[in-house]
């Protein structure tokens, strides 16, 4: 591949029309930011890896035919689902960085650190396919987060993961059962400054009822510590129904239902031991 393909784009420069580069996640990223940045919201910074790098990837390490053929012979009732998927997993896992792309990540994570003031910013490293998602498809949550990510290597490591977690059983099982094609579908992944909610509380704020549609209220799941607790669906959280209409007036109150969870447990980073989070 040439050398003048774009490996790494910063969120800033991203918007919605970029989720075949970047893939949904970091063009909404993109997207968020370009919008809520003149209003004085922050956003915490980052980067893409873009989907041309993942390719780029695959080819640089010969990739391409060994994860064909391993999906021939599971079609083929050669080999099983979690054979096929943990052979295509260590095949990416054990191929080497391009040159360029390292260079691009260290590059950029060392500007982060710089924007930040920090040495080693830790950084959530997120999957972002490129595969949109449609009204009788969802492709959230197949592919891996890394949370607590610092330095150099390892955000290179968390990203070769990201790129394995294209392949889980359950992603192959899934765009199987959908009709989607394997070597169509690319990966990009975001690295992303982390605020630290571990040490107070975070979840996921939805523009619609997720249930019925209902365009009228924001929906809010929160839970102590970091938020991929509540993304996963790890934890009950506590859960707030907001009415839109009322928000342009401080006199009244928007919250129209709120549920107490039970939030049984927490995820803060991890300070001692091999993993980043506990």
């Amino acid at each position: 591949m040439s050398d003048d393909i774009s490996r790494v784009v910063w969120f800033e420069d991203l918007r919605r029309s970029d989720v075949p580069t970047v893939g949904g996640k970091n063009a909404s990223l993109g997207e968020l930011i370009s919008a809520l940045a003149p209003h004085g919201i922050q956003v915490p910074p980052g980067f893409a890896l873009t989907a041309a790098a993942y390719r780029e990837y695959l080819d640089v390490n010969h990739l391409r035919p060994v994860i064909a053929s391993l999906l021939d012979d599971l079609a083929a009732g050669k080999r099983t689902l979690a054979e096929a998927g943990q052979a295509i997993r260590r095949a990416i896992l054990d191929g080497n960085w391009p040159a360029a792309t390292a260079q691009a990540v260290a590059q950029a994570y060392a500007e982060l650190n710089r924007r930040s003031g920090r040495p080693e910013e830790d950084v959530a490293v997120r999957s972002s396919a490129t595969a949109e998602d449609l009204p009788d498809a969802s492709f959230a949550g197949q592919q891996e987060t890394f949370l607590n990510v610092r330095g150099e290597r390892a955000v290179l490591d968390a990203s070769r993961r990201c790129y394995a977690s294209l392949f889980t059983d359950r992603a192959i099982s899934y765009r199987q059962a959908k009709g989607f094609d394997h070597m169509k579908v690319a990966l990009s992944v975001g690295v992303q400054r982390m605020v630290r909610s571990d040490r107070g509380g975070a979840g996921v704020m939805f523009t619609i009822d997720t249930e019925t549609g209902f365009d009228k209220v924001v929906l809010i799941n929160a839970a102590w510590g970091l938020g991929e607790s509540v993304v996963q669906g790890t934890v009950e959280p506590d859960e707030y129904e907001v009415f839109k209409p009322l928000l342009s007036d401080e006199a009244l109150a928007p919250i129209i239902g709120k549920r107490c969870g039970a939030k049984e447990h927490k995820l803060i980073y991890a300070t001692s031991g091999q993993g980043t989070t506990q």
